[in-house]
């Protein structure tokens, strides 16, 4: 009998893993994937859980491997939502719930694809399904923590695809071959503080801050490149938790997030922040420091033998050439580009991270069928 994709969806949204807890998600898939003959690991690292599959023994063939994970973030309002979000509650063809989207059909998708794979037509080669949870949030304990295991015990995918979510509009659309890299910086701003009916006598922070944040969001970073689109620079928070009206504060704050393209690196944008906060500090005597934090570098995985084995079998099982594309945020990919050609495809993700986030019941069984394609062209 098959594996059900559209009912271990279900089992695995009612498992409440708000990350970073496992909340039964990981024990499932152990038991569900050793009961048909895999090699099962858990690879937990501090807080964090985190499961390593395997079938075949690695010496014969190659091995291919998907990637996902079962946390899920916050609810939010549990009133906001119309439907219970741990209920997994099919309604008018759609499944809601926290994670039905991103994204516990991709990780069901591939589980049931390689369980019914390995039953059917066992291959000369290797399956591996490293499944983390700790995606959500800050990600140095899931992905990165498998990683370093299979290194320290001599594990390897040869290729990987992660199941995220991938698809804008329509189901099989699109496939992202690379990410964009992602910087954080944190600016301070020190000044004198004062009394606002004699400004010359202070030096006002929050002036030049916002000299600063103009600064940086009218800068235009680069035109884009080939495969990426130009780098973009967003500023999320501009504070200086002053609550009166009459004093000119002694410091202030603000946030920025760069998303850039192949063109940088975080290192050389970290240097271009720290060069603008240092013309706008030496115009205004104000002093500026700057923290940053890289989430992950720019990558690419050129066209070739493995976006063409994805390409070919979601235009088989959907009809539809998938465009392949960099764009959108992080994800684990970022991780495993180090370690062997990567390439995420996953469903349509509108509703991800949405209240009453939910998934089309026929996108997983479609999802499924891609990704067993995937496998009988592969070890074909």
């Amino acid at each position: 009998m098959s594996v059900d994709a559209v009912k271990l969806t279900a089992d695995l949204v009612r498992c409440a893993s708000v990350t970073p807890e496992e909340g039964g998600a990981l024990i499932l898939l152990e038991e569900l994937l050793s009961d048909a003959g895999f090699q099962t690991t858990r690879v937990d690292r501090g807080k964090v859980s985190n499961l390593f599959a395997r079938w075949g023994n690695g010496n014969n063939g190659q091995t291919f491997g998907f990637n996902g994970h079962t946390d899920v973030v916050p609810v939010g309002n549990r009133a906001d939502w119309r439907h219970d979000p741990f209920g997994a509650e099919i309604i008018d063809g759609y499944m809601y719930g926290r994670g039905s989207t991103d994204m516990k059909s991709g990780v069901a998708a591939f589980a049931a694809a390689a369980i019914d794979f390995v039953k059917d037509t066992p291959p000369d080669g290797s399956i591996v399904l490293a499944i983390t949870g700790d995606e959500e949030a800050e990600a140095i304990d899931g992905t990165v923590a498998l990683l370093d295991w299979m290194a320290d015990n001599g594990e390897r995918m040869d290729h990987c695809l992660v199941g995220e979510p991938t698809c804008p509009d329509v189901m099989g659309e699109m496939i992202k071959i690379g990410r964009r890299g992602s910087l954080t910086g944190y600016f301070e701003a020190r000044g004198v503080q004062g009394h606002s009916a004699y400004p010359q006598r202070a030096k006002n922070p929050v002036h030049a801050m916002g000299q600063l944040v103009a600064t940086l969001a009218g800068a235009k970073l680069d035109e884009g490149t080939t495969h990426f689109g130009p780098s973009t620079l967003a500023v999320t928070t501009f504070d200086t938790g002053n609550p009166a009206t009459n004093v000119i504060p002694a410091s202030c704050h603000a946030t920025v997030n760069i998303r850039f393209n192949d063109s940088h690196s975080g290192a050389s944008l970290a240097k271009w922040l720290e060069a603008q906060a240092a013309e706008v500090g030496a115009a205004t005597g104000v002093e500026f420091s700057l923290k940053v934090k890289i989430s992950g570098e720019s990558f690419f995985t050129p066209p070739g033998a493995l976006s063409d084995l994805v390409a070919n079998a979601v235009q088989m099982q959907t009809g539809i050439a998938p465009a392949l594309s960099t764009s959108g945020g992080t994800s684990d990919a970022r991780f495993i580009k180090a370690h062997c050609p990567v390439v995420e495809f996953g469903l349509v993700g509108q509703s991800m991270h949405q209240v009453d986030e939910r998934v089309e019941v026929a996108q997983i069984k479609q999802l499924k069928m891609i990704y067993h394609q995937i496998l009988r062209d592969y070890f074909a």
